[in-house]
């Protein structure tokens, strides 16, 4: 079984403040707001650009 990969984020302080306000607003963790605004991402450019590998 694969283990989940790490990656460290550096952002300024007001990205980091919003993204905090976004995730609480949402009822998410930090983390979890992270990884659902990167799913979005990808999500809407696969279906522009077709399925990534």
């Amino acid at each position: 079984m694969e283990k989940d990969k790490h990656i460290g984020l550096r952002i300024d302080s007001e990205t980091h403040k919003k993204l905090k306000s976004l995730a609480e607003f949402d009822g998410r963790s930090m983390n979890g707001e992270i990884l659902y605004l990167i799913r979005q991402a990808i999500a809407q450019h696969e279906l522009k650009h077709g399925e990534l590998k």
